[in-house]
């Protein structure tokens, strides 16, 4: 059942283990939103005032480069997204964050969290481990682009991450991928 409480519990489950106290005090704070489909949680030049947590879902951000739109990360029920230099230096974002489905989205507030991290041990490991998460994520995917082929690289996301496959639009897919629509399809075509 979906309550702040349990929230709380699914970010603490993704870093450490926190007692029912520090789980309460951190399930206080979030904040419930629902975007619809096609609506944005954060825009280009806002500042990223919360960590994403997609309940129900799936966003993607993205950003401009020469008037095109390109897809930076994906994020489905149960992930954690965060536009990390926004986030942490409070400056305004160049990426966007848009909802792909109806979606429901608990957002963990930057300066209550802070506070809360200064204040609690417990709530300190969980923003660590989320921010270090964030982090080795970034990681995987640059090694992805450096040393793995397109086909290599729309298996790894066709076995990690299946729901974007069936849920995002294809050219979406293509551009998180560095590869063209085109070269997607023939890709796809020679998946086996």
């Amino acid at each position: 059942m979906e309550t702040p409480l349990y929230i709380a519990q699914k970010l603490a489950d993704q870093t450490t283990s926190i007692s029912k106290k520090s789980l309460e005090v951190l399930a206080s704070i979030l904040i419930r939103t629902e975007v619809k489909k096609g609506q944005n949680f954060l825009n280009e030049r806002e500042v990223c005032t919360q960590m994403g947590y997609v309940h129900q879902g799936i966003v993607r951000q993205y950003y401009y480069k020469n008037g095109k739109e390109l897809t930076e990360h994906f994020c489905c029920e149960d992930d954690v997204f965060i536009c990390i230099e926004s986030f942490l230096r409070q400056k305004p974002s160049h990426l966007v964050v848009e909802a792909l489905e109806n979606s429901v989205i608990y957002g963990i507030p930057h300066d209550p969290l802070l506070r809360l991290a200064s204040e609690n041990y417990e709530i300190e490991k969980v923003y660590r481990g989320l921010l270090e998460n964030s982090l080795i994520l970034s990681q995987k995917k640059m090694d992805m682009f450096r040393f793995e082929s397109a086909h290599e690289r729309y298996n790894r996301l066709l076995k990690s991450k299946p729901e974007i496959i069936r849920r995002a639009p294809l050219s979406y897919i293509a551009s998180f991928l560095l590869m063209t629509p085109e070269t997607l399809s023939r890709v796809r075509a020679n998946v086996v």
